[in-house]
């Protein structure tokens, strides 16, 4: 599970790496069937995204067939 940091001013916490892992799926194969680059899924997995187009957030969640709530959360801790 990636977490946002502190410098980056928001509390998103990706978790495109465990929704990988529960479809058996790499983030090349992602890559391929969503249409986005290996990099920048690699930087939203990583938790260093500061931005993500809903077109791409669509994308992801057809491929891997899930909503945009299974792959984003927000961290209830303190900032």
């Amino acid at each position: 599970m990636a977490r946002a940091s502190d410098e980056a001013g928001h509390r998103i916490v990706v978790h495109l790496d465990r929704v990988l892992a529960a479809r058996g799926m790499t983030l090349v194969e992602l890559s391929e069937q969503a249409g986005v680059s290996v990099v920048n899924l690699s930087v939203l997995k990583n938790g260093r995204a500061r931005a993500i187009r809903f077109s791409t957030l669509t994308a992801i969640c057809d491929a891997l067939r899930c909503a945009p709530g299974d792959l984003l959360e927000i961290d209830g801790g303190e900032s």
